[in-house]
């Protein structure tokens, strides 16, 4: 029987410390050049899916309903979820008596092609711009790695030869504007902002404003994630994307959530979240590089059919990767 976790209560200032995310103190230069699961910075994990579904389904010895159990037990241990899980199996065990295989070796080809078609599924996790100006919101609670993530991403966009800019829209947190500046220095962008404590609609309409003025490719807006109350984060959330679209028609382009890989099936609670109240477009998952499981990707695409777009593989400035489904597959599989 699961039991809802209270979340201790903390101050202001003990909550920003914690939030607080780590700035790399120099920019190296773009050197990812490989393919598959070293493309996007993943390794094999020797105490991963793959090598648990292995152990549970060997290699010639056909499955039985008791070996389906444990496959189950496996993808929930992995952070796929309850209801996915089911689905998946479902699916894998018609795929299977279609196609005539029995082996351990087909309930993992089965089961690996099943998870690849709910992520496509989702939509194409290719991440493009579109004209000038894009605004990009970024949502997600703190301590997901938001702010690094949209300090990589700006790097990625100026490589590419984008002029860009970042929108200090957290003003909750004093931490959170000077953590944006910090990553205006190190890329080398504009940090549009103003004191902790402002409204944050203002600091949306200011990156707007700025956008067409300055004519920029992209500005990235930060907002916070932590407010007294979901209610009250998710009306903040909502006043930016108005204060954002009254000024510009269309925009934002993207709305980008961004999750912690390892929080696992309290992930896909958020993302239900803020899918339904900020109108996400796409998903960043971070830290999976860290994560023992990693299967909540595939609850994620499945549960709210938003394509995810880029993965956080580490900590250095470079290791946003695009999301490559096959590569994924292929690395929560592997034994």
């Amino acid at each position: 029987m699961f039991r809802r976790r209270t979340e201790p209560q903390t101050d202001p200032a003990q909550a920003d410390a914690a939030d607080a995310e780590p700035v790399p103190t120099t920019v190296p230069r773009p050197a990812r050049a490989a393919t598959g699961m070293a493309g996007m910075g993943l390794r094999a994990r020797p105490s991963g899916l793959g090598s648990r579904l292995r152990s549970i389904l060997g290699v010639g010895a056909p499955a039985t309903e008791a070996t389906w159990d444990e496959v189950e037990e496996a993808l929930i241990a992995a952070d796929v979820g309850a209801t996915t899980t089911l689905d998946l199996v479902e699916a894998a065990r018609q795929r299977l008596r279609a196609g005539g295989g029995r082996s351990g070796d087909d309930v993992r080809r089965a089961l690996a092609d099943e998870v690849r078609a709910r992520l496509d599924a989702a939509g194409s996790g290719i991440f493009e711009l579109g004209p000038a100006p894009a605004i990009i919101l970024f949502v997600g609670v703190n301590g997901t790695g938001k702010t690094t993530t949209i300090g990589k991403l700006a790097w990625r966009l100026r490589n590419e030869g984008r002029n860009v800019a970042l929108a200090a829209a957290d003003t909750f947190r004093a931490a959170a504007i000077e953590q944006l500046r910090i990553w205006g220095e190190q890329v080398g962008v504009p940090v549009i902002a103003q004191r902790a404590g402002a409204d944050p609609g203002a600091v949306a309409f200011d990156a707007v404003a700025a956008a067409e003025s300055r004519g920029l490719d992209a500005v990235l807006v930060d907002t916070a994630g932590r407010l007294q109350n979901k209610t009250q984060l998710m009306a903040e959330l909502a006043k930016i994307r108005t204060v954002i679209e009254r000024r510009q028609a269309g925009q934002p382009r993207h709305v980008l959530l961004v999750l912690d890989a390892t929080t696992g099936q309290n992930g896909l609670l958020q993302a239900e979240a803020f899918s339904r109240e900020a109108g996400v477009t796409g998903i960043v998952l971070t830290k999976l590089d860290g994560s023992a499981k990693g299967g909540v990707a595939v609850a994620v695409a499945d549960r709210l059919g938003v394509p995810i777009v880029f993965a956080g593989v580490g900590e250095e400035i470079d290791a946003l990767a695009p999301f490559d489904p096959a590569a994924y597959v292929e690395w929560l599989f592997a034994a």
